[in-house]
Order: C-alpha cells, then sequence, then structure tokens
C-alpha cells in the first residue's frame, strides 16, 4: 500500500548505495537469464520485497532500477493486471516519497495513474470508459466493480491520489479529488478489510482534508483512523500519524496528537509488507512531536 506523505529529504549513504548496487545487478543477472514466468513472477512480488525493507535509504537509491525492471515486464506482458497494479504501486511510491522536486514526482505518479488505469481496465472491461466521465454517472459505474476486483480498484484509487497530490497546486487536480473519495467508497463498500482497513486511512485524509468551517467532516475522519487502526491491530503506524497530523492537528488536541506520536515512535517496525512504511511512519512522528509545543 501507498501511503502520501512529504517526500524525505534524506540523501542516500554511499554504503546504502553500494548495497543497492549489489543487490540490483544480482537481480538483473539472475532476471535476464530467467524464464518469462520467473520475471512475472518477480515484477508481481516486488512491491512486496520492497516494502520489508527497513533502510529509506536503500529504497531511494535502488528503487529507479527496480522500476526500469517492472517497466520491462510490462512491455513484455502488457496484460498482466496483476503486474500493472505493482507497478503503479512502485511509481506511486517512488513519486510520493522519494522524488527529487515536484515535476519529477508529478511525472512519476503520472506513470503511476496510467498504470492504474490500465489494470483496472484490464479486470473490469467497463472501466477502460472511465477517464473524463461525469460524476454521477462514474459512481454508478462503480457499482459493477465485485469482490474480487478490490485489488485492481484500490491501486486505480490510491495512484490516482498519488497523482492529485503530486499536482495539488492545479486546481483542475483538486477537483477529482469526489472522483477518488467514490472508489475508495467502493472499495469499503465490498471488502473494509482490504489492506488491513488501509482504505479507511485515506477515506480518513479525504475527509480531514477541509476544517469544519468549510464543510469538512473531522468526525467522521477520526472515525475512519481509529477503524484502520483496530482492523490492522496497530501494526500499520501510518494510520496513526496521519490521525495526528489530519485530525489531531486540526483539531488543535495536543494530548492526543503526541500520545499516537509517541505510540508510533515505541512501536516494533517489522511487520512483513509493511516495514518500510512503518520506518518511515517513525521518522514523520518524530518530526511531528518535535514541533508540537510550536504548534499547539
Amino acid at each position: 500500500m501507498v501511503r502520501l506523505r512529504t517526500r524525505s529529504s534524506n540523501r542516500p549513504t554511499a554504503r546504502a548505495s553500494c548495497c543497492a548496487t549489489a543487490l540490483l545487478v544480482g537481480a538483473l543477472s539472475f532476471l535476464s537469464g530467467c524464464a518469462s514466468y520467473v520475471g512475472g513472477l518477480a515484477a508481481e512480488t516486488l512491491s512486496f520485497a520492497i516494502l520489508n525493507q527497513d533502510d529509506p535509504l536503500v529504497v531511494q537509491s535502488g528503487l529507479p532500477a527496480y522500476l526500469l525492471i517492472v517497466d520491462g515486464f510490462i512491455v513484455q506482458n502488457p496484460e498482466r493486471a496483476g503486474m500493472l497494479s505493482a507497478g503503479a504501486q512502485l511509481f506511486a511510491l517512488y513519486g510520493s516519497r522519494f522524488a527529487r522536486d515536484q515535476d519529477h514526482a508529478a511525472a512519476m505518479t503520472r506513470k503511476a495513474r496510467g498504470y492504474g488505469q490500465r489494470a483496472i481496465c484490464l479486470a473490469h472491461e467497463p472501466a477502460c470508459q472511465w477517464d473524463g466521465m461525469d460524476y454521477e454517472q462514474f459512481v454508478l459505474e462503480l457499482d459493477g466493480i465485485e469482490r474480487g476486483q478490490v485489488e485492481f480498484l484500490y491501486a486505480y484509487a490510491v495512484s490516482w491520489l498519488s497523482h492529485l497530490d503530486a499536482t495539488s497546486s492545479d486546481w483542475s487536480a483538486v477537483a477529482e479529488l469526489p472522483w477518488v473519495q467514490a472508489a475508495m467508497e467502493r472499495v469499503l463498500a465490498l471488502d473494509e478489510t482490504y489492506d488491513d482497513g488501509g482504505v479507511h486511512v485515506y477515506l480518513g485524509i479525504l475527509y480531514a482534508l477541509r476544517p469544519p468551517a468549510l464543510g469538512g467532516k473531522p468526525e467522521i475522519a477520526r472515525g475512519h483512523f481509529e477503524r484502520s487502526i483496530d482492523l490492522s491491530r496497530g501494526t500499520d503506524l501510518s494510520a496513526k500519524v496521519e490521525y495526528a497530523r489530519r485530525y489531531a492537528r486540526m483539531m488543535f488536541d495536543q494530548d492526543l496528537h503526541d500520545r499516537l506520536l509517541t505510540e508510533v515512535i515505541e512501536a516494533p517496525v517489522d511487520v512483513p509488507g509493511r516495514t518500510l512504511f512503518n520506518v518511515l511512519a517513525q521518522q514523520d512522528a518524530a518530526a511531528l512531536l518535535e514541533s508540537s509545543q510550536e504548534y499547539f
């Protein structure tokens, strides 16, 4: 799962770059001599391997080469929806966290969105006509998505949201948020437990984008954040960080803010499929907690 966060300013150390290079050279040598089945399997499991990495600097320095590998697999297997979903996730991750500047983030997340669109189109043919569709018709079309297609709808919505986040200075991009929220709501209706409740974090963020005076719904946001924490049994540390960042700060609840962030900092990070995001969440929690007195 890709979570939208401020991009890190950390630069990879020489040690991290060397480790990543060695790993990638080995991976490239292995993949170049393997059958297409192995290539496809590697592409679809690549994102999971990266998400289990506990050193963000290794990911930052090595991920561009991984992206080239995934691009190659997609060119060779353009009809594999799972591969396209993996590509959407990886490009969204890179663009939302590790891109060098705003233009780079926009380019990477644009590609992520394209892969997400192609994946849902392959999984659900009517989705091929969704681009540019008016809101009311789009919501009706979402009813055609079935539970077995949640994986692709989720990747579609997350990659789209990552691109909107990267281009948030463009008001036309901001205007697309209701479409993304509708897609997330459909994921929720079909399977709220998917990705251990990750959809609740995204809906919490979307409902907390505006303060109450401007039509925001912070209490609905709070419910989504708390439900996500329950469903992940507290193992998704980014849920607590976003709860503190998006809700507690908006409502000027310093006690809740500091408690959530302290819990994140003290929690273990090694969780299969979440380790990288948990490490990043701890970094964000430390920065938010450090600025707590000044903010409140």
